[in-house]
């Protein structure tokens, strides 16, 4: 990009919301369009035999670039002009080394757990996780011969040694893996606690890395890698995408966590398409944007639900105050409360039923981070497979409903989520 700037920019750091309208693209690449195309192809035309060697010889492994070399196309499940852009363009958000992206969330998740844990070694990881990533640690990890420890929010680092000293006697631990803020709680766990731990936890053949699923607030609101973690996982399907049109994820990190990732990418075929990648550019835009306006909203819905009499325990990370559960962790974790809202209401499962079904605006579905709001019944929808005990234990109760504010006016949401109140 240095060619093409100022004097007065030339040096400056500029923000991850001005590259991401160009950085890793210039339009004399494709006759000048001033957007990067659709690179809808399988595979790639080499000029030589000679070059297909090297590029290979990179791609596998086999060496490394020569000064001044770079990677070649190959074949898109190994490497893609759109995939390759996106990736240095995450990586802005987090100064981070280097980025991949994937088919969904989960293959993001999952490819990374298989890249870098064994058999024999344990994963500990914070509770509630998204329903989808509590079946694979809970249920398939430990089908593999990897043993999975759950530790809670506000749990002190002694009692999570000693739980982890109890149900994984003996065994390395491989990996940290945590979602904060969790899904749908919103409970906060501390990324620094984490990382000591995991240096606790080192031994001469083994590093535990420390994984954060950061689809809540991030990039914008948290950057786990600024406080030590290893690498953030998205599902970029969320507030990434943001529009309700795509399905996808990443990780985002250190060459140490994501080298392997990527590796492992290739093998499982688990990439995102071009398509999808050219739509999470066009996001990325105006991510910051659709952030910051869904976070004024919720806010503002926020207080509305605290002061509704049928309303009760509303999660929301702009509610905390000193002495609250977590705030230390917000205050010095967080640079913003994000938009999801979890909240209860009266009469359980049914009062939370007829709320759900008397919404207009906002609409029934799951999902998050779209410019539409979003409201779902965690107990029976996205957290549907988590054991009956499990929920209660980490908080998802029968009226427990998750709200992902959207960019709608405030006003308008106000009164739809009112006029729905009524109903329970």
């Amino acid at each position: 990009m240095k060619d093409h700037m100022s004097d007065a920019l030339e040096g400056r750091k500029l923000r991850p919301e001005s590259l991401m309208m160009s950085y890793g693209y210039r339009p004399e690449w494709s006759e000048g369009a001033l957007k990067s195309p659709i690179f809808q192809t399988s595979t790639f035309v080499f000029e030589t035999a000679e070059e297909g060697k090297r590029f290979f010889e990179i791609a596998t492994g086999q060496r490394e670039c020569d000064e001044g070399e770079q990677p070649g196309m190959i074949y898109s499940r190994l490497n893609n002009p759109d995939l390759e852009i996106l990736e240095d363009r995450l990586t802005r958000w987090e100064d981070a080394d280097c980025a991949r992206v994937f088919a969904s969330g989960m293959a993001a998740i999952a490819t990374t757990l298989l890249a870098h844990l064994r058999p024999g070694m344990v994963l500990l990881h914070s509770g509630p996780l998204y329903g989808g990533t509590d079946h694979l640690v809970k249920d398939l990890l430990p089908e593999m011969g990897i043993a999975t420890v759950e530790y809670l929010a506000h749990m002190s680092r002694s009692a999570i040694e000693a739980r982890l000293a109890e149900r994984a006697p003996g065994k390395q631990l491989g990996m940290i893996f945590m979602e904060t803020p969790a899904n749908p709680t919103n409970d906060l766990f501390d990324i620094a606690e984490a990382v000591a731990i995991a240096r606790d936890h080192t031994t001469e053949d083994l590093r535990p890395l420390v994984i954060v699923d950061n689809t809540f607030l991030g990039p914008v609101w948290q950057s786990p890698l600024a406080h030590g973690a290893d690498a953030s996982v998205y599902s970029c399907t969320k507030y990434i995408g943001g529009h309700s049109d795509l399905v996808a994820g990443a990780i985002v990190g250190s060459h140490e966590a994501v080298d392997p990732v990527g590796a492992m990418r290739t093998y499982l075929g688990t990439m995102a398409t071009p398509l999808t990648g050219w739509l999470l550019m066009r996001s990325l835009e105006t991510l910051a944007i659709r952030m910051e306006r869904q976070t004024a909203t919720a806010q503002r819905i926020a207080r509305f639900l605290t002061s509704h009499p049928k309303v009760h325990n509303v999660h929301y990370l702009g509610l905390l105050d000193a002495g609250d559960p977590g705030y230390d962790i917000y205050k010095r974790q967080c640079t913003g409360p994000g938009a999801m809202i979890s909240f209860e209401v009266d009469d359980g499962e049914a009062g939370a039923f007829r709320f759900l079904n008397h919404l207009e605006l906002v609409r029934l579905a799951v999902s998050l981070g779209s410019t539409e709001s979003l409201a779902e019944h965690p107990g029976t929808m996205t957290h549907s497979s988590v054991d009956p005990e499990g929920k209660l234990r980490l908080g998802i109760t029968p009226s427990l409903v998750r709200l992902s504010v959207g960019v709608e006016h405030p006003a308008d949401l106000v009164v739809d989520l009112g006029h729905a109140l009524d109903a329970v």
